[in-house]
């Protein structure tokens, strides 16, 4: 077989193989679409039932979640504003306490005894209410509960512990309604002098020797 011979051969078979593919295209084409059956369909159904039920299950929780929420914090901002009463109860009684002209008053005794009843029903209202005070003093300050006003000097304390308590904070049902605003402690500075005075004296007496 001569070289023109196997060229012909192969130019044969390149042009069947090209009428096969085009003979298959045109099958491809002209078959029509797989119908969909009824098994097909009932899934496709059940499927968007599912992923609807269950865009309606989380509507339904957050919902739930936004209502209890507001039931439980809806008072929030007038609980925060009532505190203020609490504050200007205890001032009253300092103030009574403090006045000179009502120290030998026979009714202050009386006076203040019922303005102590008045806070102690309004404290209990609080604590219906998951209104609680917030124990600062000798703690170790937390910025999460406490805001420092200002520093105080004192070695016999860690750094960072709450002495002085300025207003009281509370809590709401875990959350914080109002800080506790408190001094703490720092270290007590070294006095330079001094201890430029110190270093004179050992030096001195060093040379002395």
């Amino acid at each position: 077989m001569t070289k023109s011979d196997i060229k012909s051969v192969e130019k044969t078979l390149s042009e069947d193989k090209e009428k096969t593919n085009k003979n298959k295209a045109a099958e491809k084409k002209s078959s029509p679409p797989k119908e969909e059956t009824v098994e097909d369909k009932l899934k496709t159904i059940q499927e968007k039932l599912l992923r609807t039920m269950a865009e309606m299950e989380n509507q339904r929780r957050r919902f739930e979640k936004e209502n209890q929420e507001a039931f439980e914090f809806g008072g929030f901002n007038l609980a925060r504003e009532s505190l203020s009463l609490l504050d200007n109860i205890d001032r009253a009684v300092i103030s009574f306490k403090n006045d000179e002209k009502l120290k030998n008053n026979k009714d202050l005794s009386k006076i203040i005894d019922g303005i102590e009843i008045v806070k102690q029903d309004l404290v209990s209202i609080f604590k219906k209410n998951g209104i609680t005070l917030i124990e600062c003093v000798n703690k170790k300050f937390d910025p999460n509960f406490h805001q420092a006003m200002l520093e105080l000097e004192d070695n016999t304390k860690d750094a960072g512990t709450v002495v002085q308590e300025i207003q009281k904070g509370f809590m709401m049902k875990g959350r914080l309604l109002r800080p506790s605003l408190v001094g703490v402690t720092k270290k007590r500075e070294q006095n330079v002098e001094n201890d430029k005075k110190d270093r004179k004296n050992t030096e001195k007496k060093e040379e002395k020797k």
